[in-house]
Formats: C-alpha cells, structure tokens, sequence
C-alpha cells in the first residue's frame, strides 16, 4: 500500500485525468467549442481548432504536449480569439464569433469518474484524510461538476485556474490549500496524471507525490517527480 509508511493528513488531487477522465472532458468540450464556431461564422473549424489545440476529432484524443493538454480556460478563449484573426476574420467579426460559441465545460455528458469517487473520499474521510482539489480548471465549472456528483461535501478545500495564484508547476496552489486547511505541506501528499503536478508537489516539499497514467503522462515522464507510479487512483485504498 501506499501509505504504509506515510499516512497524509491531507490528500491534493488534481482534477482531469486523475479524478475524471481527460479526453472524455476535454476533448469532447473542445469538439463542441468547434462545431458551434463553425454554426456561428458558417465556415469549417473542426479541423482548425484541433490543429490549434491539439486533439483529434474523431477520438476526442487530447495531444499531452498539446495547447488544450495545459492551459487555462481563459488562455484557450485568447488563443481561439488570435486564431481567427489569423485566418480571415477582423477583430469584430472573431469576437462575435467566439463569444456565440464558447462555453464552460460543465456539461454532465463530458464528465466521466476514472472510478467511484464517492466511495474513495468517504473511505479517505473516514481514515481522517483531508481532501483537497488543485485544478487548471475554472473555479464555477468545477464547483458544478463536483456539486453535481454529489462529491462537493467531501472536498475540504479547492483551488482553481481563476483564483489569482501562480499557476502549476509554481507551489502557489499548494501552499494556499495547506494555508486554508492549517496543515503543513509535509503533511500532504500531491496526486496528478502530469508532470507539472507532481512538479509542483516536489517545489511545494509535501511529503509523498503520486502519479497516476489514467491521463496524458507516460510512467517515464511522470518517474523524475513521483515517489510512486500506480496505474490510477483506485490503488489508493
């Protein structure tokens, strides 16, 4: 097990590819962003934007070294705004269009659990184990998806894209979420599918970082940062 010999009193996941499946969230949010910028400028876009963004379309497969694999929701609206404008649309006419197609990702339909979360927090609460989100994600689409699974209950503390700290891999969101529950960050352990989260858990200096290859990262990309590699969250318990 895991924590045999480190018991956490507070446990940092990141959100996509870790809790939730990526490509499912991701992919299938950034091909809907594409199919209504095409309704919206009557022109094609699907092929466009994965270009741009970095996934396939009919996968929904998100490239991990890809624009949309990393970035805030905020960066991804500029990066579509500029794409645009590079392609034939004036600054007016890339703005209307993007405004009529965006869209947080908080549809259900795209939200999809690696396993049973409720019955991993439940099992973590009841070992008096904390839990914590540290998301790329935008702080309302987040609070919706976890609300609407019935799991809001269980997170003592998140932190999100939108919050005004540094970003991963900086230690920010860790040292904020350590700040609000009054743990220390040694007493902590930092669980992501990414290299910037285990990145940041090791800059942050808690106690265990995990890796899990239920996201973007391979197993050698994730080994230089984690103190253990385990096929997904399940392993936890």
């Amino acid at each position: 097990m895991i924590f045999d010999n480190f018991k956490p009193a507070l446990i940092i996941f990141d959100k996509d590819g870790t809790l939730l499946d990526f490509d499912q969230m991701w992919g299938g949010w950034a091909l809907e962003i594409a199919r209504r910028l095409e309704h919206a400028s009557g022109k094609p876009m699907i092929d466009l934007l994965s270009k741009t963004w970095g996934f396939d379309p009919i996968t929904k497969h998100v490239e991990p070294d890809g624009e949309l694999a990393g970035k805030t929701l905020a960066y991804l609206h500029e990066l579509t705004l500029n794409t645009l404008r590079s392609n034939g649309f004036n600054g007016d006419a890339a703005a209307r269009v993007v405004a009529a197609a965006w869209h947080l990702p908080n549809s259900m339909s795209l939200v999809r659990p690696i396993i049973n979360l409720e019955s991993l927090f439940s099992q973590l609460h009841s070992r008096n184990i904390k839990i914590a989100i540290a998301t790329l994600d935008d702080r309302a689409p987040t609070q919706t998806t976890f609300t609407e699974l019935g799991l809001l209950k269980y997170v003592d503390a998140l932190v999100c894209a939108d919050d005004g700290v540094e970003l991963k891999p900086a230690p920010d969101m860790i040292l904020k979420v350590c700040d609000d529950l009054n743990i220390q960050p040694g007493q902590c352990a930092m669980i992501g599918d990414s290299v910037s989260d285990l990145q940041m858990g090791r800059i942050a200096r808690v106690g265990m970082t995990v890796g899990v290859l239920t996201g973007l990262s391979t197993a050698e990309k994730l080994k230089p940062y984690a103190d253990h590699i385990v096929p997904s969250i399940k392993e936890l318990i």
